[in-house]
């Protein structure tokens, strides 16, 4: 069983100003979190989330986790939702639909095991989904507990998206479009790059949003020492002749979107970024052309050959799933095989296309690419922000 769920609009705010799923689509959710119990033959189940990290416990009652939370749910019972630390607790009662909610007390683990103990007597086999630790696991099996860990299981139940989650997806596109294009409205020579973050922070955190993730590379063009964006900015100011890659997902509670692109700084790209940066289009071209159901991640790879052919290599991934985690299928580049060469797209998915080419020796490197959405013919783009390099000529 679960409890009522509000009736609110899908994603519009509700009477405490939060946004939420409608209840036709948590029920979705459980019902998909049912089966699989069911089908791994495990008496309950456990989703755990730590450090702002929790896509599971999200996805099933709203909350995003903050310091540390843990869902528990036994089939008849209704879902309780361990939460830390104490102060944490009227927040989360306030924004979690569909689940009782207690402070976690002073070890979450232990107050789990407690309830197991409370809800069944006896040794019992627990479905756990998240990072769960290895101290909680531990008193869970000292409870009594066999931990079958269903991640994998729970990670499919992402692939696909509804048409309630697409409403978001596209929201938390935007968002990082305009963070995008702050990027390129005001920086420029002079700019920091720890101040790029504020710049595109600034363009969605009035809105709602939130920070998934901004990397940023610099580097001078004619003299270049980075091929793909780093995720801790230096201590350095951009200067004229620079050329600037940055990832940039800006989120709609826990729906973001992603955009990466490339900008040199108040001059033209020099041949090699040119180049570098054709091939990026012609993989990116070459990828999204091939997307579409029944396409498998070994054929996404194929045709992306074109970047070794001109002679360059790849550091990152070609492309991997996004939304609710980093999803299959995930295409290695530099040549290396497909982790899920097998996989099959669907319509409904949602993946990011994003070829980083590098040059031979590492030295220097293109990024460009966005989130797509397979759908019955092909790809349709989330983003409508521009291809193509930028350049950043705003004096800072």
């Amino acid at each position: 069983m679960t409890p009522r769920l509000a009736s609110t609009e899908p994603g519009m705010p509700g009477e405490d100003g939060y946004p939420r799923f409608s209840p036709a689509e948590i029920g979705r959710r459980w019902r998909a979190a049912s089966r699989e119990v069911e089908r791994a033959g495990v008496d309950a189940l456990v989703v755990y989330g730590a450090d702002r990290s929790g896509a599971a416990v999200q996805w099933l009652t709203h909350w995003p986790v903050t310091r540390e939370a843990a869902l528990l749910w036994t089939p008849g019972a209704a879902p309780l939702l361990l939460v830390q630390h104490a102060n944490h607790l009227d927040n989360a009662e306030r924004l979690s639909t569909g689940c009782e909610v207690r402070w976690g007390g002073d070890s979450t683990a232990a107050t789990l095991a407690a309830e197991l103990g409370r809800r069944r007597a006896g040794r019992l086999r627990l479905g756990v989904v998240g990072p769960l630790p290895a101290s909680g696991a531990v008193l869970l099996e000292a409870a009594g507990a066999e931990l079958v860990f269903l991640d994998l299981e729970f990670q499919r139940l992402r692939l696909v998206k509804s048409a309630e989650e697409l409403e978001w997806t596209r929201r938390g596109a935007r968002l990082t479009d305009a963070a995008v294009d702050a990027l390129a409205r005001r920086a420029g020579p002079g700019t920091g790059e720890v101040e790029l973050g504020a710049i595109v922070e600034s363009a969605y955190v009035p809105e709602g949003g939130t920070t998934h993730i901004h990397y940023f590379s610099a580097t001078a063009m004619r003299q270049p020492s980075m091929r793909v964006p780093a995720q801790w900015p230096a201590e350095r100011r951009l200067r004229a002749g620079d050329v600037v890659s940055c990832e940039v997902s800006a989120s709609w509670w826990g729906y973001p979107g992603q955009l990466l692109r490339t900008f040199t700084v108040e001059e033209p790209p020099t041949p090699l970024y040119r180049d570098l940066h054709d091939v990026a289009v012609a993989a990116f071209d070459a990828i999204s052309a091939r997307v579409a159901p029944g396409t498998t991640a070994a054929e996404l790879a194929e045709a992306a050959r074109v970047i070794e052919s001109a002679g360059f290599t790849t550091c990152d991934d070609l492309v991997h799933g996004f939304v609710g985690g980093y999803l299959p299928p995930v295409v290695p580049g530099g040549g290396r095989e497909p982790r899920h060469g097998s996989f099959v797209l669907e319509e409904g998915m949602t993946i990011v296309v994003q070829p980083n080419v590098v040059t031979p020796d590492g030295t220097a490197g293109v990024q460009t690419g966005e989130l797509l959405l397979v759908t019955s013919t092909g790809c349709e783009r989330l983003h409508a922000y521009p291809r193509g390099i930028g350049v950043l000529r705003h004096s800072a």
